[in-house]
């Protein structure tokens, strides 16, 4: 089985993307899709292992992918590891700032330490690596596109309130800098997925995964998204049929910020989620057959 993608074969021969958190979920998807259409690809994560993972399996497919380990938050790390990508792999075409990472608490327990990890890792390293990726290559060569993943905090995100609180910076930033760098020619958009379902769902304390549930029996759709459905959204913001798109986000959530308590939906099963990553994992959560 390969990647099945609905994109024409060939869309990004010849280009060469960074993807930060590489080394799984929706990093992972999205590489594995790139490389499907003609992409290199660098992978930047913290963890050498999963990064190599995903690149044998990239190798086993003939695709090529350099290795970068990199701790988003350190800006010193960063602007070494944009000069690394740079020498292996000649150029820098595209960015898609996936990595990110938080974890469920109610507000009144999130420590200073907990918030300050969470919002460098959502906002401030993504800030850096956007700054790089300009600075070292795209402001002088003709410039590329940029996907900042945020998510769907547009109600807010209680019981994440720190990632909640980067994620609508992450959008401030998307914004300013699609004005900025337009003279170099670089597009910024951001992507805000919904509930996907992804492996890391299985890290994540028995309390929020009933929330969870909750949330999917509530969703207009009434389903989960699929990291295929967010690495399509990437795949198109990066591509040359959104020229004319920047400073813009694509939400990719099934209408969940829509739900109004007024309006009663019905449940339903006419959303058929597409799925066209064939070594995509199922959390153990919706293994057990909570989920269609």
């Amino acid at each position: 089985m390969s990647y099945r993608s609905i994109f024409r074969p060939g869309l990004f021969e010849g280009h060469s993307i960074v993807i930060t958190g590489g080394g799984s979920g929706i990093g992972r998807c999205t590489a594995h899709e790139l490389i499907s259409l003609g992409a290199k690809v660098a992978l930047v994560g913290r963890d050498l292992e999963k990064l190599q993972s995903v690149s044998d399996e990239i190798a086993a497919e003939g695709g090529t992918a350099t290795l970068h380990t990199c701790d988003i938050r350190d800006e010193e790390a960063v602007k070494r590891c944009v000069s690394e990508i740079i020498k292996q792999q000649g150029k820098i075409t595209g960015l898609v700032n996936n990595a990110g990472g938080q974890f469920p608490a109610p507000l009144e327990d999130i420590t200073l330490k907990g918030w300050d990890a969470v919002i460098k890792t959502n906002l401030t390293g993504g800030f850096l690596f956007a700054r790089e990726c300009y600075t070292q290559w795209m402001k002088e060569n003709g410039g590329g596109p940029i996907v900042n993943m945020i998510a769907d905090m547009w109600n807010s995100m209680p019981g994440m309130a720190h990632s909640g609180a980067a994620r609508k910076g992450m959008l401030s930033l998307t914004e300013t800098a699609a004005l900025e760098w337009a003279p170099a020619g670089v597009r910024v958009n951001a992507i805000a997925p919904g509930m996907i379902i992804s492996s890391g769902m299985d890290t994540y304390p028995d309390w929020w995964k009933e929330r969870v549930k909750i949330r999917v029996k509530s969703n207009p759709v009434k389903r989960m998204g699929t990291e295929s459905e967010i690495s399509a959204g990437i795949v198109f913001l990066l591509s040359e049929a959104a020229a004319f798109i920047s400073g813009s986000c694509l939400r990719v959530d099934g209408a969940a910020p829509n739900i109004r308590m007024n309006w009663d939906m019905p449940d339903h099963k006419n959303n058929k989620a597409y799925n066209g990553f064939h070594l995509a994992v199922t959390p153990k959560l919706f293994q057990e057959g909570e989920e269609d």
